[in-house]
């Protein structure tokens, strides 16, 4: 926390002169209104220590930024699922707000989008892939245990980056730590500064796995 304040942005592996202004600490006092990072202390094959970092979903419209942990799928893949569905819903979202409330045809609309919607997060859903230490690679959905539904952002935060990193690299975790930044949420259940657990919705129901075969 003490480096990005002193840096002033998250893309701590640039020189000055290469910083993206993209990437600055400002963005989190704007409309983002804060963001959760994430540090993973990890012992290496060779018996080395180091660091992980990742920062929960995307930083200011990127997924990922050099020195920290990827998204759990391939950007991509994951633009072509995404946006021609996004665009589709836009779209009807337009005409839905033309349209008189109490008409026919507007109800009809409003159920297509949320078809759509329904259908897109399954889709993107499936585009995720979680490891784990017991060398085993499974979807969102197969792994999520409420089977309630698949909560929006499930599998981007950053405990779920950090452990599919080190699962995937042999990393040997040792402890993680997820800190908040930037102006107060919504809701008001994060402050600047503050260490908070992985949260009981997304991450809770995916850790188990992502955490299989650390023992062995």
């Amino acid at each position: 926390m003490a480096e990005l304040e002193k840096m002033g942005r998250i893309d701590l592996l640039a020189s000055d002169q290469e910083a993206d202004p993209h990437l600055s600490l400002n963005y989190l006092d704007g409309p983002a209104l804060g963001q959760m990072f994430g540090v993973l202390e990890y012992q290496a094959p060779d018996g080395k220590r180091g660091v992980l970092r990742a920062f929960s979903g995307q930083y200011n419209g990127r997924w990922q930024v050099a020195g920290w942990a990827p998204p759990l799928f391939a950007e991509e893949i994951w633009q072509e699922t995404n946006y021609p569905m996004e665009r589709q819903i836009k779209a009807l979202s337009q005409i839905i707000q033309q349209l008189p409330t109490d008409d026919l045809h507007r109800l009809q609309l409003i159920q297509k989008r949320r078809a759509l919607s329904q259908q897109l997060m399954k889709d993107l859903h499936a585009v995720y892939c979680l490891n784990n230490f017991r060398g085993e690679s499974k979807s969102l959905a197969d792994v999520f245990l409420d089977k309630k539904g698949i909560p929006t952002g499930t599998g981007d935060c950053c405990a779920p980056k950090l452990l599919n990193y080190a699962a995937r690299h042999r990393l040997t975790p040792l402890g993680i730590s997820e800190f908040y930044m930037g102006r107060q949420n919504r809701s008001q259940t994060k402050q600047h500064g503050a260490f908070y657990p992985s949260c009981s919705g997304k991450c809770q129901p995916i850790l188990g796995f992502l955490l299989c075969g650390l023992d062995d």
